[in-house]
């Protein structure tokens, strides 16, 4: 799995269930990324988008409720990836922050659009830095910096 984020500096994501930003460019380049792959989030980032992401499979965590147009994940620790993963598709974690907190040990790659505007929130990015480590500067703008992150190795010869 991979994980997908857009954040401050400061590990913002959200705040009142919203991105508190609109960055030209940025959901350009999340919807080039997920397009034809599974996404998976939680139900509240699914109900602040309000629909289901067109062109990808829709996975929503959440333990009672039902959601048109998407595949309900009931229990997040008996997840298996595996089924969703086939021709070449890798499921995208997408949000939000207790969602990344749960499967962030599961991912291998992170894709972290950095804002560098600092701006209030109340959901955060987990930390990730001890675990992983910059493998590629994809783009640099001036409102926000993408980067590839990879799990880092551990075996040290």
């Amino acid at each position: 799995m991979k994980a997908i984020v857009a954040m401050t500096r400061n590990r913002v994501i959200g705040k009142n269930n919203r991105i508190p930003w609109r960055l030209s460019g940025e959901q350009r380049w999340f919807k080039e990324v997920t397009m034809g792959h599974p996404i998976l989030m939680g139900r509240k980032t699914f109900e602040s988008i309000g629909r289901p992401l067109p062109g990808r499979r829709n996975l929503v965590v959440t333990r009672a409720g039902k959601f048109a147009g998407v595949e309900l994940i009931r229990d997040l620790n008996a997840f298996d990836p595996a089924p969703y993963e086939l021709d070449g598709a890798e499921i995208f974690v997408i949000g939000g922050a207790e969602i990344y907190q749960a499967l962030l040990d599961r991912c291998d790659v992170i894709y972290a659009t950095v804002v560098k505007r600092e701006y209030d929130g109340d959901a955060y990015f987990p930390e990730f830095e001890s675990q992983f480590e910059i493998s590629e500067m994809i783009r640099e703008t001036p409102e926000f910096d993408i980067f590839c992150y990879r799990r880092a190795s551990t075996s040290k010869f």
